[in-house]
């Protein structure tokens, strides 16, 4: 019922950045991106669309983003995008992800 993640920005060899992320059950019915930011409060992106490979997840009252997209592309890939408005202008910011072997064989 929980699908778990973690990232973090490294820079000249420390971690600079991090955030805990979840897909889970926020309430009855209702699944939602939580995502813990350092730093930050955590915030809760409700679902706002499934369908042919896409979710798309927003919060309108969030800082920056307000939207979250996970986009299938190919047999192996997926496309996040987070995208919103901060401090008037329009942003979005694009990382695609392949599936790739664990270095150890495991």
């Amino acid at each position: 019922g929980t699908m778990l993640g973690v990232a973090r920005t490294v820079k000249n060899g420390k971690t600079v950045e991090w955030e805990h992320t979840m897909i889970r059950e926020t309430e009855p019915g209702i699944w939602a991106y939580v995502a813990k930011p350092s730093r930050q409060l955590e915030a809760a992106f409700p679902i706002k669309s499934i369908g042919d490979g896409e979710v798309i997840f927003e919060n309108p009252q969030h800082d920056f983003p307000q939207r979250i997209i996970y986009k299938r592309d190919g047999a192996d890939g997926i496309k996040a995008r987070i995208e919103g408005v901060s401090k008037g202008k329009e942003k979005a910011f694009d990382y695609p992800m392949q599936r790739t072997q664990c270095p150890n064989g495991g």
